[in-house]
């Protein structure tokens, strides 16, 4: 089966893909993915996270061979099924209390985040929000509508503000980072931007398409601050890096602040297409048939991420991805310590990043080269694809999973291909 890939050339819309490689796979493992040639690949993406406990996992497959035995319907929108009952009063326990309130299922982070800009605007009457640059809130109209990411084909919404997020790295460091982006928010609302026009804040505790960027200790408790003082809802897109991934359940812990709103996607099925939206009554019941989609709320993909959160909880996956995180930055750190083209390593628990550049005193982004490199990577057997408004940080987002000595054998075939895209 090794002609898969010329195969779906043949078969497949190309208006879905985000190819870095001629990567064709026919089954998966834990945290290998089975290629079309027999090979064996260490997948250091998990599919951008969305497989948050490896493939093919135990919990997963149990719980939705149990869904489809006695199948509850195939939706939300008519009828209410148990699991997504049970999966909406297992999200409510997780959220701060002010989010404590109820919770909108889709199937993907684009959908929910495009029903939470949809509907916070709705519900004050506030017409404006604001976003970062560099953001990446989803692939449909109304989230790349509130996304500040240049790769995107989209147009931004009328009433959409952007701004920096800190960059320790460009920076120079996280104070002078921290200290520009709160000026500049600062700047903007004395200005130009009628504060109590705004009707929220969509944050990202790490921005990850926009290159794993780490804020500054500090930053979001005065971000929250400054939104309470204008009566600006704070909702914390956690799609890619929540969900224990960082160490904690939700990475917005690590900052110390407490969203109105939480929205999940990817990881939360386990591979399998479902996304939540979690806040307070007044906002996510302002007005039924609102945002709906005919297998919204299916009972399958909730009882699949049911037993993604059970498991993280059980198998304490959020401590995994802490531990075996920290071997990989340091890995990753020893790596950097080898190879010029590496210019920072950051992140926090299993979402991590690594910046490529040409020259570290000028910080100029290698692009070519980390193409060449997730390329080589891959040749080697290790699946990593990049991210950033440069293209040119590496973003490790593995299974949750994830051992320590798998963390090491990745590290060590990134080693390899980076000789190889320097010789």
């Amino acid at each position: 089966m090794a002609d898969l890939y010329a195969r779906e050339s043949r078969s497949v819309s190309k208006m879905a893909h985000l190819r870095f490689f001629p990567q064709a796979v026919v089954g998966g493992s834990g945290a290998y993915l089975t290629g079309d040639d027999g090979r064996r690949l260490l997948d250091f993406s998990a599919s951008w996270g969305a497989a948050s406990l490896g493939h093919a996992h135990n919990a997963v497959r149990d719980a939705v061979n149990r869904a489809l035995r006695d199948q509850a319907g195939a939706s939300y929108l008519s009828s209410a099924n148990e699991p997504c009952v049970l999966l909406a009063e297992k999200l409510l326990s997780l959220v701060p209390e002010r989010a404590r309130g109820r919770v909108w299922f889709g199937h993907s982070g684009s959908d929910a985040n495009e029903t939470v800009a949809r509907v916070v605007v709705a519900a004050t009457g506030r017409p404006r929000l604001l976003a970062f640059e560099g953001a990446y809130h989803g692939g449909t109209v109304g989230s790349m509508a509130v996304s500040g990411h240049p790769a995107q084909q989209g147009a931004r919404a009328a009433g959409l503000t952007l701004v920096p997020y800190p960059n320790s790295y460009a920076a120079g460091g996280p104070e002078a980072a921290k200290a520009a982006a709160l000026a500049h928010i600062e700047q903007l609302f004395a200005t130009v931007l009628p504060p109590e026009e705004v009707a929220a804040f969509f944050i990202e505790p790490i921005q990850s398409d926009g290159g794993m960027l780490v804020p500054p200790d500090g930053f979001f408790q005065a971000v929250e601050a400054i939104c309470r003082k204008h009566g600006i809802l704070v909702v914390s897109d956690e799609v890619k890096v929540g969900l224990g991934r960082t160490g904690r359940f939700n990475a917005f812990e690590h900052s110390g602040i407490e969203p109105d709103i939480v929205v999940y996607g990817k990881g939360l099925g386990g591979g399998l297409p479902i996304s939540a939206a979690v806040g307070p009554e007044a906002i996510m019941n302002h007005a039924v048939a609102f945002s709906l989609q005919t297998v919204h709320g299916n009972p399958v993909c909730a009882a699949a991420a049911l037993a993604v959160l059970e498991t993280i909880e059980h198998d304490h996956l959020a401590e995994n991805a802490a531990s075996t995180g920290q071997a990989l930055r340091e890995a990753l750190q020893g790596v950097a310590a080898r190879h010029a083209l590496i210019g920072d390593v950051r992140g926090r628990g299993l979402a991590l990043g690594v910046e490529l550049v040409v020259d570290r005193a000028t910080r100029e982004p290698a692009a070519r080269q980390t193409a060449l490199a997730v390329l080589r990577a891959f040749q080697l057997g290790l699946v990593v694809y990049y991210v950033g408004v440069n293209s040119n940080v590496l973003e490790f987002t593995p299974p949750l999973t994830l051992t320590k000595s798998q963390a090491l054998e990745g590290a060590a075939l990134l080693d390899e291909a980076l000789a190889d895209v320097a010789a």
